[in-house]
């Protein structure tokens, strides 16, 4: 399956032609720090949202209405495909994600299953009403988790800190190891399919975790299962921005994974990780989300600092360098897509 080329300052951006301004948009600009999202998140659970596709299409329109961004990304949890996996997934007051059966044994890879991807369709409905909504002002963004950061959930159990039982099981085993994040790719190939089906006009995969690894690690044990996942992306037509957090020491490894954009955090100067990869793909990021809470002459410049190293060149999208906190000021972030707006190098 590829999909026809839609034009829109953010597409233009990913395949780094040129555009009239900088294209922006936020990760977690769907969230709480929003009124409007806080409102529905009162009456319904975090998995519930996801899942009632009327609700994740209200949640993901309201930042682009609110905030006027270049690209919309679908309302849902980077965990939700370990269901279909048989993995038992909930979210707990103050702790966030649990998996309730984690992924400790060779008998729990073998009965993980691939099959059900069908199951997580209701993220496709989600899509098909937010672009229904949109008109075509803006593209859908798709996403999904790569297969480090879900093998560690579903290791882990939820969050964590050190990943100790994530490394054991990689060290201990390989074999194992190995069966584990194919099945994976296996698993988020398809459900990135189904929502380019849907109608995403780019998938992010997001690597939350992969700071918690050293080059060699990852270049051995990661890196093999996030290429095989984008090129199965890719063949799609669609552009693939690939995200990972921490990895500023690797930042040249991790393209080597591919990736149509790659999302820079905070952590390295975008000139300099741009530099690194030869210019070879586009570059999304990468404000600290906590300047977000600065005042707004501080703030400005620590906008326009990124857009200046950036450059004329084009193929760079405005954004933050991790998802944005909570507590928020929504003026803030308004104020940012119009810094971004009007800057002319």
């Amino acid at each position: 399956m590829r999909v026809p080329p839609m034009s829109s300052r953010f597409l233009d951006a990913c395949r780094r032609r040129p555009t009239d301004c900088r294209p922006v948009w936020f990760m977690r600009q769907a969230g709480r720090y929003l009124k409007e999202y806080r409102a529905i998140r009162a009456r319904h659970s975090i998995l519930e949202m996801c899942k009632r596709p009327d609700l994740a299409a209200q949640v993901t329109l309201q930042p682009v209405e609110i905030l006027d961004v270049d690209a919309a990304i679908i309302f849902a949890d980077l965990l939700l495909p370990v269901e279909p996996m048989g993995l038992h997934l909930k979210f707990v007051a103050g702790e966030g994600p649990v998996i309730d059966n984690p992924v400790r044994t060779s008998h729990d890879v073998d009965t993980l299953s691939t099959t059900n991807t069908d199951d997580l369709g209701y993220v496709g409905e989600a899509i098909k009403m937010v672009n229904a909504a949109l008109a075509g002002k803006v593209p859908v963004i798709g996403f999904v988790g790569a297969p480090f950061t879900l093998a560690s959930y579903m290791i882990e159990g939820g969050s964590s800190r050190h990943f100790l039982l994530t490394k054991s099981l990689m060290y201990r085993d390989e074999t194992l190891w190995r069966r584990l994040m194919g099945k994976l790719v296996d698993v988020l190939a398809p459900f990135a399919i189904l929502q380019v089906a849907a109608g995403a006009r780019a998938i992010q995969v997001f690597d939350s975790w992969v700071g918690a690894l050293g080059t060699d690690d990852y270049v051995r044990y990661v890196q093999p299962y996030s290429r095989a996942l984008i090129e199965r992306i890719r063949s799609t037509g669609v552009p693939v921005i690939h995200f990972g957090t921490g990895c500023a020491g690797y930042f040249k490894e991790l393209h080597a994974a591919g990736g149509d954009v790659m999302g820079v955090d905070w952590r390295l100067n975008i000139d300099q990780a741009w530099m690194d990869i030869n210019y070879r793909a586009a570059i999304q990021g990468n404000l600290d989300p906590a300047a977000l809470f600065a005042p707004l002459p501080e703030l400005k410049t620590k906008v326009i600092e990124i857009l200046k190293r950036a450059g004329s060149r084009p193929g760079h999208i405005f954004n933050l360098g991790h998802g944005i906190l909570p507590e928020t000021p929504v003026e803030n972030v308004k104020a940012v897509v119009q810094i971004v707006r009007e800057y002319r190098p």
